[in-house]
């Protein structure tokens, strides 16, 4: 695998042929250019280029493939370990690429790979649909999507990448292909879950479904220290309720906005935050149990737009703090664990830092593990370590945190994390796509058999293929 630092030849090629910007080290815009949502990340691509179409990112593959530089891929949006830029690679920066079309008469929307969840559902509203996106709204589609998808309506409609009819892609040898169902179908496989492994995905279609405008939130707030009895309730409830329902436990502190009590500001809490898919009568009271799992200290429940609903935790994730996460599947969520997930939550050495279990079932349980490249389905909870926080001076505290309750945690995992909650190494590469592995890895050789697109959750290309 080369390493080769573009040459003047290949710097003057693109901005010759390329229509969007390019930008070299030396260009004013290059350092913001090179920031990405996580503070934490510091890397110094070799040229980023933002297209303005599927041209350009065709000449921006091209050029790289000639030069064997590798390729960083950056959609609209988040990612945790910061992959969308890497040392002397090629980015391709597709925050230029971000329209919306919607088909009311199909029920689908297409979506350009730079959009963000924000931009899909102020598009969708009026029609009265919505894709299963994340809990974000400054979420890229294209990263969510491509490493599988949690969002409220999970559980009535799977995955986001369970909603995916078709993707356009440019591959590393540069050819434009369509992947679905009836055309490249071991690509459309390897998308729904295998990460940007397989080339830059310039446009999504999604089904689309009818929702809203208004839904029903579930936001009931209890003192940590009624912690263990309500998560033990919360266990019992979750994987049994209607598909209609998520709702999940968060471990977290009431954050200083405006929104909450100012007297609360700070206080430690579990959460039952969840939504109805559905009619907000129907919604009230199906996830009036969950309001009732002890005293509250604040509740939140009630009707709310679903855009909002959608956006309502924008401003506890801001562009340019400090993220480290890592996550486990849990087969089953019992005393002990509980009791080890609320230890860690006191401990928390950043009241920023937040720990989500989602509840699973319902339609992701539906898909086998084998359709899509997203095979864990069958586990009920997904645990997430969401450590942030602000001063560069914390890093060592906040990650040792993270880690030590993520070791504490093992024993009580499948042995396998979500991609898109994960700080990538060779050991969580492999446990992100499980039994999957052997079978993208020959997806891998045919589409990028040098291996072009590695900066990702990686699969490396089968030799055998």
């Amino acid at each position: 695998m080369g390493t080769n630092v573009l040459a003047e030849a290949d710097l003057e090629r693109l901005e010759t042929e390329f229509r969007g910007t390019v930008l070299r080290p030396d260009d004013p815009a290059y350092e913001s250019a090179r920031e990405v949502w996580n503070g934490m990340i510091d890397e110094r691509p070799a040229v980023i280029t933002r297209p303005t179409g599927v041209a350009d990112v065709r000449i921006a593959v091209d050029v790289a493939g000639d030069a064997d530089v590798p390729i960083a891929v950056r959609g609209g949006g988040h990612g945790v370990a910061g992959t969308a830029v890497a040392d002397d690679s090629l980015v391709v920066d597709l925050s230029g690429m971000a329209s919306v079309f919607v088909n009311r008469e199909e029920g689908t929307v297409r979506v350009q790979g730079g959009a963000t969840w924000g931009d899909v559902d102020h598009e969708t509203r009026p029609y009265g649909l919505v894709v299963p996106g994340g809990v974000v709204s400054t979420t890229g589609v294209a990263g969510l999507t491509l490493g599988g998808g949690y969002g409220w309506t999970r559980r009535k409609w799977g995955l986001t990448c369970d909603s995916l009819r078709s993707t356009e892609v440019v591959t590393a040898d540069g050819d434009v292909v369509t992947a679905s169902a009836t055309e490249h179908e071991d690509l459309f496989w390897a998308l729904r879950g295998g990460g940007g492994n397989f080339g830059v995905v310039t446009s999504f279609e999604f089904d689309a479904h009818e929702l809203g405008p208004e839904v029903y939130l579930c936001g009931a707030l209890y003192p940590l220290d009624d912690g263990e009895a309500v998560l033990r309730a919360w266990r019992e409830f979750a994987p049994d309720a209607p598909e209609a329902v998520t709702v999940d436990a968060v471990l977290w502190s009431v954050p200083a906005e405006p929104t909450f009590p100012e007297d609360l500001h700070g206080e430690p809490f579990v959460g039952m935050m969840g939504m109805y898919a559905g009619p907000v009568e129907e919604g009230e009271k199906a996830l009036a149990p969950m309001r009732e799992l002890a005293t509250p200290m604040l509740d939140m429940s009630g009707p709310m737009p679903y855009v909002a609903v959608q956006s309502m935790l924008d401003a506890e994730f801001p562009n340019g703090d400090r993220y480290y996460w890592k996550s486990h599947y849990l087969p089953e969520l019992d005393d002990e664990a509980i009791a080890t997930v609320v230890d860690y939550a006191r401990e928390r050495p950043s009241p920023r830092s937040t720990i989500p279990i989602r509840s699973r079932g319902g339609a992701i349980a539906d898909v086998a593990p084998g359709a899509t490249a997203f095979g864990e389905r069958t586990a009920p909870f997904l645990l997430s370590i969401d450590g942030t926080w602000s001063d560069p001076a914390d890093d060592e505290e906040n990650v040792e945190w993270v880690q030590s309750f993520w070791d504490a945690m093992e024993p009580h995992s499948t042995g396998e994390e979500y991609a898109n909650f994960a700080m990538f190494d060779a050991e969580a590469e492999r446990a992100s796509f499980g039994r999957n592995a052997e079978r993208l890895a020959a997806v891998k050789a045919r589409y990028d058999p040098q291996n072009r697109f590695r900066h990702n959750a990686n699969v490396r290309p089968s030799a055998a293929t």
